[in-house]
């Protein structure tokens, strides 16, 4: 009998090895110029370096898309900038260290935050980002790749959080405006928000109690259905992550 071997996920290999080749100190020029190269090319950074999606969320919270040194700078000389709040998870670009050294060189406190966009939001998750609202230094920016559904839902849980807003108000992150599609993959996080609506601010419940006493994660994700059109937009012609 012939005995196959077993089978690698060639994908998640690929991707471990992007994770150890950018989530390590810059070695030099050449190791530097691979990374904006990578940072401007591979992870799209030339769109934002025109484009940043740089938006106040409140008097001490900034929304971005990934930033590059340059721009980081600016905002910390221009804003008082103390933390700048990671998104994305994985540190799979050139944008990692590049960002990691900017902020060594600024002085900046550089916290990990990783949020999913297109599946229902954990509840540790949600758990995590109330934490790190109470414990960072402001101002401070939160940012992901386009600044558009990650940042958004990560602004508007700091506005319900945090600062206590009303829930219309927060879910106006979450806005074509800032480049957010409700009606692609995307939009589970607007139905986040809608569910909170009908299951705990109807019954006069606080955001924080009813993601810890009744959201339902398992059941968002079955019951929420994207539009086909609209996630192909937002996944294949502008490649969100």
């Amino acid at each position: 009998m012939l005995t196959l071997p077993p089978r690698t996920d060639t994908r998640a290999a690929k991707r471990q090895a992007r994770i150890a080749r950018w989530d390590r100190p810059i070695g030099g020029r050449l190791d530097r110029a691979a990374a904006w190269a990578n940072m401007l090319l591979v992870d799209h950074g030339v769109f934002r370096l025109a484009y940043l999606n740089l938006h106040r969320v409140s008097g001490k919270l900034w929304r971005s898309a990934q930033p590059t040194p340059g721009q980081i700078d600016r905002l910390a000389r221009e804003s008082g900038l103390r933390t700048v709040v990671f998104l994305r998870g994985g540190r799979e670009h050139g944008s990692w260290p590049l960002q990691r050294e900017a902020c060594e060189r600024l002085g900046l406190q550089l916290v990990d935050l990783v949020v999913r966009s297109r599946g229902a939001p954990e509840r540790e998750t949600i758990l995590r980002a109330k934490a790190v609202f109470d414990e960072i230094a402001y101002p401070a920016l939160i940012h992901c790749k386009s600044g558009a559904d990650r940042a958004g839902f990560v602004a508007a849980l700091y506005l319900l959080l945090h600062e206590g807003r009303p829930l219309e108000e927060a879910a106006r992150q979450l806005h074509w405006r800032f480049g957010h599609f409700r009606f692609a993959k995307t939009g589970i996080l607007d139905a986040f928000l809608i569910r909170y609506q009908v299951e705990g601010q109807a019954r006069g419940m606080a955001f924080i109690d009813w993601v810890r006493d009744v959201y339902d994660p398992e059941a968002l994700e079955r019951e929420f259905r994207p539009g086909f059109l609209s996630s192909l937009m937002a996944d294949r012609v502008l490649r969100r992550e």
